[in-house]
């Protein structure tokens, strides 16, 4: 079936298709990426979890307890991970944008997804031989035992969740410097300006940084405690709390397809389209018609110009 939309498409040259998809591919492919790792708990642990809620215990044995807490680990890990690949990508983006194509070429980028996810895998992997994955009644699902090893629950809070976030803190921070050396350059001359559209690009990863470090604090500060001192702290601290950290760090993997909508104008236009497309199915045809036209239409942004005449930074 002929397909209208990809008639426009021959009036750009083959390297500049190239470039079109090369700079889509790069910019979304770690966001696409942290939307898989925010999925796998909706596809295996978390309908287990409400059988075990609905059963008052846990009847699936051992094996699905382990594959449960397994997908779990890789969810939370693959999340943080990939929100730190992002901030580097971002930060190289910006702050290093004459070496970025270097950096993030096709094929650096594939090796970096590749590993992204292949450090996900070895983190949780110890967690078999630690025997830390284990169904806990007070959130009704097999998940990592804090108490099992002391030194291994202070490995895991530092290594998967202190660093990673002390590295995307770092990455912000540096942005946030160059933002406002633009915006005191752009008061000096009104021919300069700042895209309002990659302002707020920007502002959406920081806002699904700050929210995952929000949501997984508590639990993490709760098992690095415990860890420390587990004969003094843990008979201390409320159940109300332990359960409350635990769901609101589950919650988090909802809450990034809301901050995408809320923040994100194109987000929101395929949100319309999606529930139209629900309503009325025929028009899916024509959109994705449209949407090849669209598509083709689209040039990759410049990261960084910053010359004499113009200082204009793109997020």
């Amino acid at each position: 079936i002929a397909n209208p939309g990809w008639e426009s498409a021959n009036s750009f040259s083959p390297t500049q298709l190239r470039g079109i998809l090369f700079s889509f591919f790069v910019g979304n492919i770690f966001v696409v990426s942290l939307s898989v790792a925010d999925l796998v708990v909706a596809v295996y642990p978390y309908p287990l979890i409400l059988s075990a809620i609905f059963h008052n215990g846990w009847t699936m044995g051992n094996v699905h307890c382990q594959i449960s807490g397994f997908l779990m680990g890789l969810s939370v890990i693959g999340s943080i991970f990939n929100i730190t690949a992002i901030a580097i990508n971002r930060y190289c983006y910006i702050c290093h944008s004459l070496r970025y194509d270097k950096l993030f070429n096709l094929k650096n980028t594939c090796c970096y997804l590749c590993l992204t996810w292949i450090l996900t895998v070895v983190a949780i992997v110890p967690n078999f031989f630690v025997g830390s994955l284990q169904y806990d009644p007070r959130i009704y699902s097999c998940t990592f035992a804090q108490t099992v090893s002391t030194s291994y629950t202070i490995t895991v809070v530092v290594v998967h969740f202190i660093v990673p976030l002390s590295i995307v803190t770092f990455c912000y921070l540096r942005i946030w410097i160059l933002v406002i050396q633009v915006k005191q350059r752009v008061r000096q001359d009104c021919k300069q300006k700042l895209r309002a559209a990659d302002i707020r690009n920007f502002l959406t990863m920081f806002v699904v940084f700050v929210l995952f470090a929000v949501c997984w604090g508590p639990l993490n500060f709760i098992g690095l405690a415990v860890s420390i001192n587990p004969s003094k702290v843990q008979p201390h601290i409320p159940e109300w709390l332990f359960v409350l950290s635990y769901f609101m760090a589950y919650f988090n993997s909802c809450l990034n397809a809301v901050i995408y909508g809320l923040l994100n104008q194109n987000f929101r236009k395929e949100y319309k389209r999606i529930l139209l497309t629900l309503r009325t199915p025929r028009l899916l045809f024509i959109d994705v018609s449209k949407g090849g036209t669209e598509g083709m239409k689209s040039k990759p942004s410049p990261a960084v110009t910053n010359n004499n005449n113009q200082a204009e930074i793109h997020l």
